[in-house]
């Protein structure tokens, strides 16, 4: 059974949460954390006592909103540990519907990255998979999948370590990812566009993710709904070079529609048992 997450953890994530998003839901909370409703409360009215936010029917607000970008949207690239504790509820939906899409034997690409580390967490619970060879350019996902072995293989591609995000990028990552082909890779993102494709917003890892698209027959994009529509520096690829994407209950219908006139098959959790 998973451990409970430690109250000063689950107050650190909240707190992250409350600074990108600008509100919480004590629902929310409740399926994050796994808590019950009565401590979910209890980790807000801790923030509010220490006037780090503010209770609101349904939920909290932050005391003292902070500045954003021009569309109300941070322009700076989060840690990963701070967008680990932004909509982890989006994440583990996308998590499981994208880990669905794995069958035993298969060899599997995982990108660095939160929405993949659900994706990785995902896989591991599946007590089903045998056989299953995990390449992945993230340390905190091998971390991961750890537990998983002997059931799975873990490869780590090497290169120069991103603090940021824990990742491994260029030198070297290329050796590993040009001698593989895998049956599916899982690109995470910062942004999907009908016109301008799966975009990123640090080079170094769009290019590693690029080499990663190359590498595997079947390229899966995974993205909340607050990524789609966005456009970033890095250019990952064009739309035609993915076959799925996977999204949350979030994503605006009108956004997917123009995504799936593109032939690019679009998963949501709502959808039905996929083949």
């Amino acid at each position: 059974m998973t451990e409970p997450t430690p109250a000063y953890l689950r107050r650190e994530q909240i707190l992250s949460l409350l600074g990108e998003r600008g509100f919480v839901r004590v629902s929310e909370l409740r399926a994050a954390f796994r808590v019950s409703g009565v401590t979910a409360r209890a980790d807000l009215d801790s923030l509010v006592g220490i006037g780090l936010a503010r209770r609101v029917h349904g939920g909290a607000v932050p005391a003292h909103p902070a500045g954003a970008g021009a569309e109300g949207r941070p322009e700076r690239e989060f840690s990963f540990e701070e967008a680990l504790a932004a909509s982890v509820v989006p994440k583990q939906q996308i998590g499981e519907l994208a880990a669905s899409l794995v069958r035993s034997g298969q060899s599997v690409i995982l990108d660095v990255g939160t929405t993949t580390l659900a994706v990785a967490r995902a896989l591991r619970e599946r007590t089903d998979l045998r056989d299953v060879v995990v390449i992945t350019n993230g340390l905190s996902i091998a971390l991961e999948l750890e537990p998983a072995i002997p059931r799975f293989t873990v490869i780590v591609t090497g290169g120069s370590l991103r603090p940021l995000q824990h990742s491994l990028v260029e030198p070297l990552a290329a050796t590993v990812l040009s001698q593989v082909h895998a049956d599916v890779v899982f690109i995470g993102c910062n942004g999907v566009d009908v016109e301008h494709g799966v975009t990123n917003i640090n080079l170094p890892e769009a290019g590693v993710k690029t080499l990663m698209l190359a590498a595997a027959a079947r390229a899966v994009v995974v993205a909340d709904g607050s990524k789609l529509g966005q456009v970033h520096l890095g250019r990952v690829g064009a739309l035609g070079a993915f076959d799925t994407l996977v999204t949350d209950s979030s994503a605006d219908p009108a956004a997917l529609a123009a995504l799936a006139e593109t032939g690019l098959t679009v998963l949501q959790p709502a959808d039905a048992a996929i083949g």
